[in-house]
């Protein structure tokens, strides 16, 4: 599945340091959501509620804007039983439709990576979901070859907290 930030971006040749590799790339599940794209863009911007029903980011702080960091507690399912901090940066926003965020490369931790989560709507009461993680650079393929598993399982457990949860959300206000 390739986005189109992905068709545009700089290969490894042009840029090794956070050059795009197609054969670095996790992609969850593709999730059928019986709820409005509103309702699962609610879910996926409220940061301080992330643990209300998010399996694998269990907590996150952050604005929601361009440049801004979003600060996660992670379950570590390389290490099960524990916990790792991360910290992206917003990198593109949609309203209803798509967020991004980077980890920007760092000499201290060069593992260049971009996370996109995608909602395609599929009717007034409908949407599908799904989420990347493209790891860039040179050292991209390593970082897939070694987490692409356990964040492909992440990102399916993620999606399908967040369908559970946005069906669940969009019930209640039909009855209210």
């Amino acid at each position: 599945m390739q986005l189109e930030w992905m068709k545009s971006a700089k290969t490894l040749a042009e840029d090794p340091v956070e050059g795009f590799d197609p054969e670095a790339v996790t992609v969850s599940e593709v999730f059928e959501i019986a709820a409005p794209a509103r309702i699962v863009w609610g879910l996926l911007t409220d940061l301080p509620n992330y643990n209300a029903w998010n399996p694998f980011c269990i907590r996150a702080d952050g604005k929601i804007e361009l440049g801004h960091a979003v600060s996660m507690t992670l379950i570590n399912y390389a290490a099960p039983g524990s916990l790792f901090p991360n910290c992206e940066f917003i990198s593109s926003i949609v309203p209803e439709r798509q967020i991004s965020w980077d980890l920007p490369n760092d000499p201290a931790w060069p593992y260049p990576a971009r996370r996109d989560q995608v909602i395609e709507p599929t009717g007034e009461e409908s949407c599908r979901y799904f989420s990347t993680d493209a790891f860039l650079g040179t050292n991209g393929i390593h970082v897939f070859r070694f987490a692409g598993p356990w964040v492909k399982r992440a990102f399916d457990d993620t999606g399908r907290a967040l369908k559970a949860r946005a069906e669940a959300l969009y019930a209640a206000e039909k009855k209210a």
